[in-house]
């Protein structure tokens, strides 16, 4: 199986021995998103959305330098460090993808890397 690394500039670099996506044959993974901005380096400031918002636009970075969309995701990993905010998760994916939506889990974790509060994770497939 022949594997194709996935990168952009448009979203932080790894910051681990990972790469921001994979993709073999069809099917890519994408590596979790927290809210890192990809000029900085830097967890963007603000409330719990702002992470969200940045978390989003950074997957659907990836998934567009893999030549697809956030539309292609059939499956999302959500990372949430208080899961009182599940809420806000929900209203916040609805502006980044549309119905039908993929398949998706939820966990409820101690920390994050960075400190951040908030991480997405995706596998799309394309084709």
């Amino acid at each position: 199986m022949i594997r194709e690394v996935i990168s952009t500039t448009s979203a932080p670099a790894a910051i681990g021995p990972y790469s921001q996506a994979i993709r073999a044959g069809d099917t890519v993974y994408l590596s979790g998103q927290i809210a890192l901005d990809p000029d900085s380096g830097q967890l963007v400031d603000g409330p719990f959305e702002a992470q969200v918002h940045r978390a989003f636009r950074n997957l659907r970075a990836v998934a567009q330098a893999a030549g697809g969309g956030l539309e292609h995701c059939v499956k999302l990993t959500l990372f949430l460090t208080d899961l009182t905010q599940f809420p806000v998760v929900n209203a916040i994916l609805q502006e980044y993808i549309a119905a039908p939506f993929p398949a998706r889990s939820t966990v409820g974790v101690s920390s994050l890397p960075r400190g951040a509060q908030f991480e997405v994770e995706a596998v799309m497939v394309l084709g």
